[in-house]
C-alpha cells in the first residue's frame, strides 16, 4: 500500500502512482481513499464543460498562469473521451498544457471518461479527492466535451462553468439539455468574432429567464480569448468571486454537503452493480444463458429476465 503521509504532504509521483491504482481498479486504493478523506474538503473545485471545439484546454492552460500568479497551488483532472478499444485517453488535454509541465505546484492528469455519459468517471471522481488531500488550493475538472450530456460535473465541482462560442446556436442547445441550469460562469470564448456581442446578449437573456431564489449567485458572462489571455484575468476573479459568494451564510457546507450526497449515492450504485454481476458470474443460470447465446437458442432478452429473476438479496451477503 502507498504510505499515505507521501500523499498528504503532496508528493506528485506517490499522487500519480495513487490515481493508477484508481483507474486500474486496484482493491488497495478503496483503503487509501478511505484514509485520506479526512484530509480533504480544503481545494476550491471548478468544473470547466462545453462542447468540443470551444477551446477549453487553452482557456484552462490561460487560467492556470493566472491563478498560478495569484500564488495558487493547482490541480487539474482533464477527462478525455476513451477509446472504443483500449478504454485510455487520448490525452489531448495534457499535451495542451505542457508549458506548465515543470512548475512543481501544478499537477495535471488525464484520465478516460470510460462511456460515462454524464462526462465523469468514477475514477475522475477518486482522483479529485486523491488532489484535495495532497494540498492542492484549486482543482479544475476539465469534461470530455460531449455537448448536452455534460452535466455530471455539477455533482463535484462548487463551481460551473460553461464555454461557448459565437455563432455556433449553443445557447439554444444549452436550453434544451437543462445544462443552463448547471452553469455559474458562461464563457464566451473566441469572443474576437464579429457576432460575439450578440451571442454575449443571448446568454444574458437566458440567465435572465433562469429561476433564481432569494440570495443566490447570479450567472455571469465572460467574453475571453484564451490564444491571448483576453478576459482570462477577469474570469479568474469571478470564480473566486464565486467560492468567496458560497462562502457566506453557509452555502459552502451546504454545497458540500450535496456533493458528498451525490459521491455516496454514486458509490452504492457502483458497488450493486459489482456485486449484481459478481453474484451473476457465478450463479448456474448466468452459465446457461451464455451458452444458450453461443447456441443461438433462445433471444437475449428472454435470457436476461431469466437470469435477473434468480437474483435475491441473500446473494449480496458476501463481502
Amino acid at each position: 500500500m502507498l504510505d499515505i503521509n507521501d500523499i498528504i504532504s503532496g508528493d506528485q509521483n506517490t499522487g500519480a502512482r495513487m490515481i493508477r491504482l484508481i483507474e486500474d481498479r486496484d482493491p488497495s486504493a478503496h483503503e487509501v481513499l478511505k484514509a485520506i478523506y479526512p484530509h480533504s474538503g480544503r481545494a476550491f473545485i471548478i468544473g470547466i464543460t462545453g462542447s468540443p471545439g470551444v477551446g477549453k484546454s487553452t482557456l484552462i492552460d490561460a487560467l492556470i498562469a493566472e491563478f498560478r500568479r495569484l500564488d495558487k497551488k493547482i490541480g487539474i483532472i482533464a477527462v478525455d473521451p476513451s477509446s472504443p478499444i483500449s478504454g485510455g485517453a487520448i490525452l489531448g488535454d495534457r499535451l495542451r498544457m505542457q508549458r506548465h509541465a515543470a512548475d512543481p505546484n501544478v499537477f495535471i492528469r488525464s484520465m478516460a471518461s470510460r462511456g460515462q455519459k454524464g462526462g465523469l468517471s468514477r475514477a475522475a471522481k477518486d482522483a479529485v479527492l486523491v488532489l484535495d488531500a495532497m494540498g492542492y488550493h484549486i482543482i479544475i475538472i476539465e469534461t470530455a466535451g460531449a455537448g448536452q450530456t455534460e452535466v455530471d460535473v455539477a455533482g463535484i465541482a462548487h463551481s460551473v462553468g460553461i464555454v461557448t462560442i459565437p455563432g455556433t446556436g449553443d445557447g439554444i442547445q444549452a436550453i434544451k439539455a437543462g445544462i443552463l441550469e448547471t452553469g455559474d460562469v458562461f464563457i464566451l470564448n473566441k469572443c474576437d468574432r464579429p457576432d460575439a456581442d450578440a451571442a454575449e446578449f443571448e446568454l444574458n437573456m437566458m440567465i435572465s429567464m433562469r429561476p433564481a431564489s432569494p440570495g443566490s449567485w447570479k450567472a455571469v458572462v465572460v467574453k475571453t480569448r484564451a490564444l491571448d489571455g483576453t478576459g482570462v484575468k477577469e474570469l479568474a476573479q469571478v470564480f473566486l468571486s464565486h467560492y468567496a459568494f458560497l462562502n457566506q451564510e453557509g452555502r459552502l457546507e451546504k454545497k458540500k454537503k450535496e456533493i458528498e450526497l451525490r459521491y455516496f449515492q454514486g458509490l452504492v450504485t457502483d458497488l450493486v452493480l459489482e456485486k449484481t454481476m459478481a453474484a451473476l458470474e457465478t450463479s448456474k443460470a448466468y452459465r446457461e444463458a451464455l451458452q444458450k447465446i453461443e447456441l443461438n437458442g433462445t433471444d437475449p432478452l428472454s435470457l436476461a429476465e431469466t437470469v435477473m429473476g434468480g437474483i435475491t438479496i441473500s446473494n449480496f451477503n458476501s463481502p
